[in-house]
């Protein structure tokens, strides 16, 4: 089959057109969506690659919250493809205040805010003021040169009082940890100063041309810490099997993953709200005292989950991810918060995906799910796992590559007696779909190809004769979620 050597030239020639032979490549792209400092580089609303700790700083400014969803993002994977985009921020910003009751003994200091500490000496003679302008000073010039981490306030001082302002408008600057800890020796800050709520952070973006602007290129991961309703609609809207991403004739696909810090009851509630196979919540109890702010925690899992979620070609698509460490995510300090079994059980029960805390007292990943509870209000665990997710990304590009290379641009006939190259049948389309189920089943993303082969129909339309309809069964390879042994203990065996 020629595309460009027509079959009717008479004059003598050699002649060579070139064609691709096929080789399906799935390129998984991780999305961030966040903040960029007033005056960044970065242009709001546009997708933008950003492959670098440095290049997210250069762009949105360092202290922002993409600079700091890049950071942790890539701390979790360091060769994933990510892009940011900017959303502009609305509201009132929110402030602190850190007041220095009286001066402290001579010595080490350190606060910590969103996980970061920062460290001072207070030295002799140092009066309340002078400890409060040293705060603020090493406030606004911090930075880690470790994990490249600066922080999410500016700060003034007026006499022996520190205000915070959250480089950002809105309600999410909140929730921000901030406190005194407890080092090696002593803290001779603690006792010593009060820390306070200022002004409340108010307004959430309007994210409606933030996820316009994704147009038709493919992000299939996508990190946002905004999760009031009506962004999460939004969410759903973007998408949606019928008008969006998902939709038949789009093709795009996408998932995204958010932040919730609420109590057990209206996390829970909020959950069952949902019912969406397209959300993933990384949920967090408020009372908790969680170091790192949610944008650092959704952006953390996501990247955590991202290259096994995209790795269709050696099976890790497949894997139950329990136990994966989330780089640059503390414990929250207060354990009543972390998420004992029976909690875990329920939150996955309603829709929230689950952490825990392992022996080192690292945060790592229980069991990350799809808030998908039912389907045609039926209860339904078909679209529950993440892994689902994935697989069905893959698996479908891979469908679609191969139909594609084997049957594009060709004519259909019932039948090709003279085998020629240019002419498809139902029984070729059937042979390519089930080479391509064959050879993701070698790779750990789908099972029982045979029975797959019984069941799958392939007709010609009955009313297009252009058109073949697929009846196309998917079976996927599950997770090793639970392991039950029955352990039957004998004081002896009885004779064989």
């Amino acid at each position: 089959m020629f595309n460009q050597i027509p079959g009717n030239i008479i004059a003598p020639i050699v002649a060579f057109e070139v064609n691709s032979g096929g080789q399906f490549e799935n390129r998984s792209r991780l999305l961030l969506i966040g903040h960029a400092n007033a005056g960044a580089v970065i242009a709001a609303n546009t997708p933008t690659p950003c492959p670098t700790i440095a290049e997210a700083r250069r762009l949105a400014g360092a202290g922002s919250i993409l600079d700091d969803m890049v950071r942790v993002a890539r701390a979790n994977a360091p060769a994933q493809e990510i892009w940011i985009i900017a959303a502009p921020a609305t509201g009132v910003a929110a402030t602190r205040t850190i007041t220095v009751d009286e001066a402290p003994s001579p010595g080490a200091a350190a606060l910590q805010i969103a996980g970061e500490t920062v460290y001072l000496t207070i030295a002799l003679g140092d009066t309340a003021d002078d400890v409060a302008a040293a705060i603020a000073a090493r406030v606004n010039g911090f930075f880690n040169a470790l994990n490249g981490a600066s922080l999410p306030f500016a700060a003034t001082v007026t006499t022996d009082t520190v205000t915070l302002t959250a480089r950002h408008a809105g309600a999410i600057g909140n929730g921000i940890d901030i406190h005194v800890p407890v080092l090696d020796g002593a803290n001779v800050l603690s006792g010593k100063v009060t820390i306070a709520e200022g002004t409340a952070g108010s307004g959430n973006p309007d994210l409606s041309a933030t996820l316009a602007a994704l147009g038709d290129d493919e992000f299939d991961w996508i990190a946002s810490p905004f999760a009031d309703a009506t962004n999460v609609g939004r969410y759903a809207s973007l998408l949606s099997d019928t008008s969006g991403r998902w939709a038949w004739n789009r093709q795009l696909y996408g998932h995204v993953f958010y932040p919730m810090s609420d109590s057990i009851a209206n996390l829970t509630t909020h959950a069952l709200d949902r019912d969406n196979r397209h959300l993933s919540i990384v949920p967090t109890v408020a009372s908790s005292k969680a170091p790192n702010p949610v944008w650092q925690w959704v952006s953390a899992f996501a990247a955590r989950l991202a290259p096994w979620l995209s790795d269709g070609a050696t099976g890790n698509v497949s894997r139950n991810q329990t136990g994966l460490v989330v780089e640059g995510i503390q414990a929250p300090r207060d354990r009543a918060g972390w998420l004992d079994f029976a909690t875990r059980d329920a939150f996955l029960g309603s829709g929230l995906s689950t952490w825990k805390v392992n022996t080192g007292g690292s945060v790592v990943i229980d069991k990350i799910i799809t808030t998908a509870r039912t389907f045609n209000d039926v209860p339904d665990s078909t679209f529950r796992d993440i892994q689902k997710i994935g697989q069905l990304v893959y698996a479908l590009r891979a469908f679609r590559t191969a139909l594609t290379y084997e049957h594009g641009q060709k004519a259909i006939a019932d039948d090709n007696p003279g085998n020629l190259a240019t002419i498809s049948t139902v029984a070729d389309i059937k042979a390519t779909f089930m080479h391509a189920y064959q050879e993701m089943s070698l790779t750990g993303v789908l099972e029982n190809a045979v029975r797959a082969a019984e069941r799958i129909e392939v007709r010609r339309n009955t009313d297009n004769p252009n058109r073949v309809d697929i009846f196309a069964p998917i079976d996927v390879v599950n997770p090793l979620d639970v392991i039950a042994a029955n352990a039957v203990v004998y004081s002896q065996f009885s004779p064989a």
